[in-house]
């Protein structure tokens, strides 16, 4: 089976392919924010993890610290279900969450996306880990990972993708979660993190997995 990176370095490298200018200009954008070190406020190992209280797709409320409370939890904040990123990102995890569950631990994905009955029919809501709405990126902005998009993205979106997030978040039209993940130990601390403005690379499941077993 293929890395993450193998992946999504074939869907960056497919894009360049069909369409350089767009993705010369998806350069230009993350050089920028790296540049204004977009997530250097994330949280960092040894801080203390924000409770959180969120939807999921039927509306129940799920909290942090009630999932730490069976062990630790891996917090990983996505664009969305229209991100094929992050679709890629979640089936890589999805492959590996047996081997994350029998070291103890809980996922949880986290997007801006509204909990309504659209959702339950994606792809991403079908999968076995918890999936969780946080609007206006609230959560992801107190865990230091809440991104301005620029407007070069967000035309690209609007034309060229046909999505309408201001619908699909409820409100929140340019405000999405840089992709970050967390590992979160019982004591409430963070463990591990991954942060990277570039929305078109991940974290491996593996280097969670093995992060988790440091824990254990």
């Amino acid at each position: 089976m293929k890395t993450l990176k193998e992946q999504t370095d074939a869907k960056i490298a497919a894009g360049r392919n069909a369409k350089p200018e767009f993705m010369q200009g998806v350069d230009a954008v993350i050089e920028k924010a790296k540049a204004f070190e977009e997530g250097k406020d994330a949280l960092k190992i040894g801080d203390k993890a924000i409770d959180f209280e969120l939807p999921n797709p039927k509306g129940q409320l799920i909290s942090l610290s009630g999932l730490l409370k069976k062990g630790p939890v891996v917090v990983a904040f996505y664009r969305g279900s229209w991100c094929p990123y992050c679709n890629l990102q979640l089936r890589a995890l999805q492959a590996k969450l047996s081997d994350i569950e029998d070291l103890g631990a809980t996922l949880v994905a986290i997007s801006p996306e509204v909990p309504d009955d659209s959702l339950t029919e994606n792809e991403i809501n079908t999968m076995a880990f918890t999936v969780l709405s946080d609007q206006d990126a609230k959560i992801a902005s107190q865990y230091g990972v809440a991104w301005e998009v620029p407007e070069f993205l967000m035309e690209h979106m609007r034309v060229d993708r046909g999505l309408d997030l201001k619908k699909i978040n409820n409100g929140n039209a340019n405000v999405l979660p840089i992709p970050a993940t967390f590992i979160v130990g019982t004591d409430g601390l963070v463990k591990w993190n991954y942060v990277n403005v570039d929305y078109r690379t991940r974290s491996e499941p593996d280097e969670i997995i093995d992060a988790l077993k440091k824990l254990s």
